[in-house]
C-alpha cells in the first residue's frame, strides 16, 4: 500500500474554514465600522456623481498600474482622469445594490484599519508606489480567500470597462469604433 499523504504542510479544511470565517468577519467589521463612522456616507467629490475623495485617492493609485502598457506614460494622467469620469458615470447608472457593494469595497480599501492588513499598503494610497499597488493586486488575485479574489475581479472589471469604453483606448486594441449608420 502506498502512502498518499504529502510531506509538505498544507492548510486543512478546518484551517481553511477558519481563515475564511476570519476574513469574512474582518471585512464585515470594516464595513460596519465604515458605515458607523460615516465614511460611506460622505458626499461625492465636486465634479463627480458617485466617487468620493477617499475613492479617488485609491483609484488614482490603482488605475495607472492597471493601464501600464496600454497607455503611454505621457498620456497616463489624461487616461486616469478619463477613466475616473467613465467609472463615475457607470457607477451612477448601476443598480442600488451593486453601488452599495462597490462603495463597501472602496470603504474597506480606504480605511487604514483594513487597508494595511488586507492590501499590504500601510501608508496612504498617495504614497504607495506602483510596485506596492501591483503587489496588492497580485496578493488579492492569488489569495486563498474567495472574497479577496472577488474583490480583485471587481476592481479589474470596473477599471478595464471604464477605460475601454473610452474612444482614446480603441486604437491600442485595434478597434476602429462602432460602424456609422
Amino acid at each position: 500500500m502506498h502512502n498518499t499523504t504529502l510531506d509538505s504542510p498544507h492548510l486543512s479544511r478546518r484551517g481553511l474554514l477558519k481563515v475564511g470565517l476570519m476574513g469574512s468577519a474582518l471585512l464585515a467589521t470594516a464595513g460596519l465600522t465604515a458605515t458607523l463612522s460615516g465614511c460611506s456616507a460622505s458626499t461625492p467629490k465636486a465634479g463627480f456623481a458617485v466617487l468620493r475623495e477617499s475613492d479617488l485617492a485609491f483609484l488614482q493609485a490603482l488605475i495607472p498600474v492597471m493601464l501600464a502598457g496600454a497607455v503611454a506614460p505621457a498620456q497616463m494622467a489624461e487616461a486616469v482622469h478619463g477613466t475616473l469620469e467613465s467609472l463615475d458615470y457607470s457607477l451612477n447608472h448601476v443598480s442600488p445594490e451593486m453601488l452599495k457593494l462597490t462603495v463597501q469595497l472602496f470603504d474597506v480599501l480606504a480605511l487604514p484599519l483594513t487597508r494595511g492588513p488586507l492590501t499590504g499598503i500601510w501608508g496612504s494610497w498617495q504614497s504607495a508606489s506602483a510596485s506596492e499597488v501591483h503587489a496588492f493586486l497580485e496578493r488579492w488575485q492569488n489569495s486563498s480567500i474567495g472574497l479577496l479574489q472577488m474583490g480583485h475581479a471587481s476592481l479589474l472589471q470596473l477599471v478595464m470597462m471604464s477605460w475601454y469604453s473610452r474612444t482614446e483606448s480603441w486604437a491600442h486594441c485595434g478597434y476602429p469604433g462602432p460602424p456609422t449608420v
